[in-house]
């Protein structure tokens, strides 16, 4: 198994197959994955089972140091931008300082590129948390995972380390009012002797109904692209992911694939 971490804090810019070109935040440990979720698909690999230090988040003053370090650059040299992402190692809503972080992102983005946009990929599990969803709430583009509405799915999908309510995850992001888009990633193969597959008439007919509860901008779906730390997991290929996008937009929603 191929793990693919980040090594810095900011990284790129890349070209998103997602987003566009994008430049990367990684808020977590820059040698490990720091993740709530254990997902079996997760290209940064397992998380670990034991630390031998204590977890240390980049602090706050010098992830804006270096942000702005970056964006004055990109600026001088006239290089191109469509997005601020915040992703990298693990879970980035686990940084204490995430809404602080958030509004010295608003702006920098201000001052250097005010046309591009700010995206946090997030699992969604801390939205509870009224820091973590008030910045949220503050930027462009709040990508949030939901690759089932089932509690067992989510559970053999994502390993979450604690439990998922999953009826107040959907009622909260009721409360984000239509401003966030739902990301939701598709596999099928066998994990721990048991099938995985979240493609299915039932799962897909669940999800669906919850997506209208939710009301989201739009619908990312997508299927693995590196290396999984579950070596049995299989790519859904292009033809079953566009299905499952021409049925959403019969539906009414705004969908982006990503095979």
């Amino acid at each position: 198994m191929a793990v693919f971490l980040f090594d810095k804090i900011i990284f790129g810019p890349v070209n998103s197959r997602r987003l566009g070109i994008s430049l990367g935040i990684n808020l977590l440990p820059v040698d490990s994955k720091l993740c709530n979720f254990n997902c079996i698909y997760c290209e940064c690999g397992w998380n670990p089972e034991k630390r031998e230090t204590k977890i240390t988040f980049h602090p706050r003053r010098i992830v804006a140091e270096y942000l702005e370090e970056k964006l004055a650059s990109m600026l001088k040299n006239k290089e191109d931008l469509d997005v601020i992402t915040y992703a990298g190692n693990g879970e980035p809503t686990m940084h204490p300082e995430f809404e602080g972080i958030i509004d010295d992102t608003i702006r920098l983005r201000n001052t250097y590129f005010p046309k591009v946009r700010i995206a946090v990929l997030s699992n969604a599990t801390l939205i509870h948390k009224e820091q973590v969803f008030n910045a949220l709430n503050k930027i462009d583009d709040p990508i949030l995972k939901l690759d089932s509405v089932f509690p067992e799915t989510i559970q053999q999908l994502n390993m979450p380390l604690g439990k998922i309510n999953v009826d107040k995850l959907i009622e909260k992001f009721v409360h984000f009012n239509g401003k966030l888009i739902i990301q939701t990633m598709f596999v099928k193969g066998n994990f721990d002797g048991k099938l995985v597959d979240n493609t299915t008439e039932k799962e897909l007919s669940a999800w669906i109904k919850v997506l209208h509860q939710i009301k989201p901008r739009q619908v990312m779906i997508y299927t693995i692209e590196r290396d999984t730390p579950s070596p049995n997991l299989d790519k859904v290929n292009i033809e079953d992911l566009m299905k499952i996008s021409d049925r959403l937009e019969k539906e009414g929603f705004n969908v982006q694939v990503s095979g």
